[in-house]
């Protein structure tokens, strides 16, 4: 939760009245989610304990409660300890450079055409299934079928692997526009991001950026914009409309999550 001497309205504001409810697109921060969050957003993503345990009282998380997240994502493979650090490893490294190119509008000129993946076997069990669409997914692939996966060709697609077959040209039969539509709603995507550049405006207006008290709230609202913008599918101008909210968030959420970062990382230094 926020911390106590916190409250978030609906726009994101700080306020000295006592908890209320967040918004329903802001969510709230258990011990994994901010173990993680927090490495997420390191470079090199590596932390001490303590680091870790001063961020989850931040937020009125027992300690306890957070050293044992760090324990089960250590067995899970996900983070790496040794010697009183943790950093991440295997498929969040991964997740962290889909991450860090989610901060980046694609500039590349699209000429058109269409990468499009498919997974040919007929069975494939759960571990492969959730591989496929995690590696599509951090290439910012939309969904045709559970085995067919597309985007613009403006980015790079993943190296190929084994029973996977991919093609990239021109699309038949449908136009770019219904093509889009039926990979990602865009309507939800715009409204999410206003959202957000609301909850960041607010934020910049009412927080101290000087009191490590207002982390939870820049933290929990920094991690909402990062989830979003880690899952937007980076598309060419030409198949969004004039003025897309996504291109102002990435914009607005540079500055604050520069002075977000610098009173974070003074607070995890001290700790």
């Amino acid at each position: 939760m926020l911390h106590s001497a916190f409250a978030v309205n609906k726009l994101g504001n700080t306020s000295a009245v006592g908890p209320v409810e967040a918004p329903p697109w802001l969510r709230p921060l258990n011990a994994r989610s901010i173990a993680l969050s927090v490495l997420l957003g390191s470079h090199p993503p590596e932390l001490p304990a303590r680091a870790f345990v001063a961020m989850s009282e931040l937020f009125d998380i027992p300690g306890g409660t957070m050293r044992t997240a760090l324990s089960r994502l250590v067995r899970s493979g996900d983070v790496i300890g040794m010697d009183g650090q943790y950093r991440l490893a295997g498929r969040l490294l991964d997740r962290q450079r889909a991450q860090d190119v989610g901060r980046r509008s694609t500039s590349t000129v699209w000429d058109g055409r269409w990468h499009t993946i498919v997974a040919a076997p007929d069975q494939r069990d759960q571990a492969v299934r959730r591989h496929f669409r995690s590696v599509m997914a951090n290439h910012r692939f939309g969904e045709l079928r559970p085995d067919i996966w597309m985007r613009p060709s403006d980015l790079a697609p993943p190296p190929v692997e084994p029973d996977w077959i991919m093609s990239t040209g021109h699309v038949d039969g449908i136009g770019p526009e219904r093509l889009v539509a039926r990979l990602w709603d865009l309507p939800s995507i715009a409204a999410d991001a206003r959202r957000l550049l609301e909850g960041l405006h607010a934020a910049r207006a009412t927080a101290d950026w000087s009191d490590p008290r207002s982390i939870p709230q820049l933290f929990t609202l920094s991690a909402a914009v990062v989830r979003f913008l880690r899952n937007d599918p980076l598309l060419p101008a030409a198949l969004t409309v004039a003025r897309w909210p996504v291109d102002e968030l990435r914009s607005v959420y540079d500055h604050f999550e520069r002075d977000h970062q610098q009173l974070l990382q003074a607070f995890l230094r001290g700790a």
